[in-house]
């Protein structure tokens, strides 16, 4: 689906969300009479320290004056490999707008990722992985790291890779593959409403406790995970 099939399946009664050189700003009304910020990527646009800044300023500027949930919408690039965006901090930008993210749904203002297109690397960590729930539409084509970036990194052959993805999903890029770590929440199906998927969603969203482990553990997709971050937390109360 395009930005403007997303925007018209969930908001049928119109908005004013603008696609502004691959950002994404506005807000709209749901039928319910719910109002919701919608903030993002498009066009596959690679997120820099401009788009981040622009982005986490806008969510910023809505907390003293809106109060409905956060919707952030994904079809980006990867985080912008410029040597301007490095020298600048790329880094600490993307982390300034997966934290404005994170406080803005922990002081009451739900958010949720809708992952429509591509996203990788940095830019799906400081976006959709940064919201409280990341929904995926069919089509859609994340990747934390693509499997020719990870064989650089690890040393391993693209075979073995490969081999590995077919049954760990932690190496496998794709939609099925976030979903079985828990990463994704849940698929939407781009035959029916977009508009009363999300209503259905918003009515039963989950706790502010992230448990993105538990749920890949349910799924098969990250068996250690949850197990390791229940020993974590028991070790930090002992300490305390």
């Amino acid at each position: 689906m395009t930005l403007d099939d997303v925007l018209a399946s969930l908001f049928p009664d119109g908005h004013d969300v603008r696609n502004d050189e691959g950002v994404v700003l506005g807000s709209a009304v749901l039928r319910s009479g719910t109002g919701m910020l919608v903030v993002g990527i498009a066009d596959r646009t690679a997120l820099g320290v401009d788009e981040a800044i622009r982005l986490s300023g806008y969510v910023l500027e809505s907390l003293g004056r809106d109060t409905g949930p956060i919707l952030v919408l994904v079809d980006s690039d990867s985080q912008r490999m410029s040597k301007r965006d490095e020298l600048l901090g790329l880094n600490e930008f993307l982390a300034h707008l997966a934290k404005v993210l994170i406080h803005a749904d922990m002081n009451g203002r739900a958010t949720i990722g809708l992952l429509y297109g591509h996203s990788a690397a940095g830019a799906l960590l400081a976006t959709g992985l940064a919201t409280r729930v990341l929904v995926g539409l069919p089509g859609a084509d994340p990747a934390v790291m693509d499997l020719p970036s990870m064989a650089k990194v690890t040393k391993l052959s693209m075979e073995a890779l490969e081999e590995k993805a077919k049954s760990t999903p932690v190496f496998a890029p794709g939609l099925s593959n976030l979903a079985r770590m828990g990463a994704v929440h849940m698929t939407w199906s781009s035959a029916v409403s977009l508009a009363g998927q999300m209503e259905a969603l918003l009515a039963d969203m989950p706790a502010v406790q992230d448990k993105r482990d538990a749920l890949g553990k349910e799924r098969g997709g990250r068996v250690k995970a949850a197990d390791i971050a229940e020993r974590v937390r028991d070790l930090a109360l002992q300490t305390r």
